[in-house]
């Protein structure tokens, strides 16, 4: 796949590199989108070149064709074009029938392009959380960073992997707190004072169940995404934890993912995602 890092080093020219022995070339241009007009429509070739000079026009000392005008489409629609995801999805979507490159136009009317997309580029990431509240408050923080494009260079993709814990509901259940809106009793508001209660929660919500009923027989269904019963992340993932020290980098059950505290900024889940990722493209180029 080529797919240039920034739509600076793409160039747009009615020039045919065959013509353009005195031409010269912005510096910053590494690929080429020639437009030739016929007399039923706009078609496109990509070259990539090189050039050699110091100025900020540059002679061109070689070109090499990408994509000639049969093998390349433009997308009609503006797009946000630093949303790489996105772009390669697209792409995916519109590459056959012998095309293998698409041009995309932003809303800024700058152009890109992606020549033989790779969707085994994209990374997907987990959310890993629980419900109610419904979405859970990780979701909607990602989402809403998505939906910013603050992850747009990123070329990753997200999926929800949620346990519902109204499963659990009931008159012996005890959750941790009452802001959920579970039925059952929370250990912020209910005190307890029969043998037998379901206590679902984390290691904090059973040290906080001990310091207050010591006495008390109960049964304890883990949640913790560090040693949850329920529930395990199947691919890198993003959860939280209610431990501030933990947060970061992390590993369940050998899969690597970022980590969280429950009271995290958007700020700080933006950078926390960012370092997994910049972490799993390392190691994917370690392992090539």
């Amino acid at each position: 796949m080529i797919f240039p890092d920034e739509y600076k080093y793409v160039g747009v020219t009615r020039i045919h590199p065959d013509d353009a022995h005195e031409e010269t070339i912005y510096f910053l241009s590494r690929y080429i989108i020639v437009e030739q007009i016929t007399d039923i429509d706009k078609e496109y070739s990509i070259y990539r070149v090189e050039h050699t000079g110091e100025d900020l026009l540059r002679k061109v000392t070689k070109t090499e064709l990408i994509a000639s005008a049969e093998q390349v489409l433009k997308y009609g629609e503006l797009l946000n074009i630093k949303d790489r995801r996105l772009l390669i999805e697209k792409a995916a979507e519109l590459c056959k029938t012998g095309v293998n490159t698409v041009i995309f136009t932003g809303l800024d009317r700058h152009v890109t392009f992606v020549h033989e997309p790779d969707p085994s580029e994209i990374i997907d990431l987990e959310i890993v959380d629980v419900i109610p509240p419904e979405p859970s408050w990780l979701s909607l923080m990602v989402r809403k960073l998505e939906a910013s494009g603050i992850f747009g260079d990123l070329s990753i993709r997200f999926k929800e992997n949620m346990k519902d814990l109204r499963q659990f509901e009931g008159e012996k259940t005890v959750f941790p707190c009452s802001s959920s809106g579970l039925e059952g009793k929370c250990l912020d508001s209910d005190v307890i004072t029969e043998d037998g209660s379901l206590l679902v929660g984390c290691e904090i919500s059973r040290k906080l169940f001990e310091s207050r009923f010591p006495d008390l027989k109960y049964e304890f269904i883990n949640i913790c995404p560090f040693r949850s019963d329920i529930y395990t992340p199947h691919g890198p993932f993003v959860t939280r934890c209610c431990l501030s020290e933990r947060s970061g980098l992390a590993t369940i059950n050998g899969i690597k993912g970022a980590v969280v505290h429950w009271g995290a900024s958007e700020f700080q889940v933006a950078v926390t995602i960012r370092k997994l990722v910049q972490q799993i493209r390392k190691e994917q180029g370690e392992g090539q």
